[in-house]
């Protein structure tokens, strides 16, 4: 009866600031199901207006896909993040992306992780629509958005997320 009393209910907050600069859009605007399902995960989708991709948060790269159309990061808290630039960009093979950092990678919020050729990825008709999901929700009691305004500038905050 009194074992949650005493139990401490402190949980971890962590931001995750705009990685791009661009339109924050609603992940159920993002014109594939996955994403705007949230069949992956939660977060933002950013419609990009330059091709720099910076770190959203304190952490370690996880993977870097052989396609360097996505990096997934990894907080010292344990928050997830899945960094997916464009849609069905996987199939340029690499191409319009110059990937800055490598798996291991300890990076700091700010850091460069990707430069993204946009005109590149328009003329091969791919979306440019990028998705900002936590990957791990299991770990994630809610998301709070904190950004007002449809306009985003690299290290403004996005959400913030409580983990359990």
């Amino acid at each position: 009866m009194f074992k949650n009393l005493f139990k401490n209910n402190k949980s971890l907050v962590e931001e995750v600031f705009s990685p791009m600069d661009g339109e924050i859009v609603s992940l159920s605007e993002v014109p594939d199901p996955v994403f705007a399902q949230k069949l992956i995960g939660d977060g933002v989708a950013i419609v990009p207006k330059s091709g720099k991709v910076v770190s959203p948060v304190n952490g370690q790269v996880i993977q870097v896909f052989p396609t360097k159309h996505a990096i997934g990061i990894k907080t010292k808290n344990g928050l997830e993040i899945l960094i997916h630039i464009g849609l069905e960009t996987v199939e340029l093979n690499g191409e319009g992306f110059e990937v800055l950092v490598g798996s291991g990678s300890t990076i700091k919020i700010g850091d460069p992780l990707v430069n993204v050729d946009l005109e590149y990825l328009k003329s091969k008709n791919k979306e440019i629509i990028t998705p900002i999901i936590i990957t791990n929700m299991e770990k994630v009691l809610e998301i709070t958005p904190i950004h007002n305004g449809p306009e985003t500038t690299w290290g403004d905050g996005l959400f913030t997320c409580k983990i359990k």
